[in-house]
């Protein structure tokens, strides 16, 4: 791999972050640029550029990243609804090569997205 993504010198504490959610396998974080009250970028601690880069292997880290955020979400209190989004690729809006989720809640939520 080439120079670290900004997700993963979070990770490694090199630069700051408000870290809401941690464990043995991900990182849930505060966006800087919030589309919403709640607006948390979660990451896999495993570096995965992107959905296209999964494999096999990956099945169970992208299924505890999903059981992460339900927990997240519950604690903090966006039972009425919340949204799940990752971009894939640049024309997908992908900024950051390493795989991500926002979530984002505390409003009501329109559709299409964008």
């Amino acid at each position: 791999m080439g120079e670290p993504t900004i997700f993963k010198k979070i990770i490694d504490r090199e630069i700051p972050a408000t870290i809401v959610y941690e464990d043995d396998l991900c990182l849930a974080f505060e966006d800087i640029n919030p589309r919403a009250p709640t607006h948390l970028i979660v990451i896999p601690k495993k570096e995965i550029a992107s959905v296209d880069d999964i494999c096999e292997e990956d099945e169970a880290l992208i299924g505890h990243l999903f059981v992460a955020m339900r927990k997240i979400a519950a604690d903090l209190g966006l039972g009425d609804g919340y949204r799940v989004v990752t971009n894939n690729g640049p024309n997908a809006g992908q900024e950051v090569m390493h795989i991500h989720f926002h979530l984002l809640g505390g409003r009501k939520m329109t559709w299409p997205p964008g």
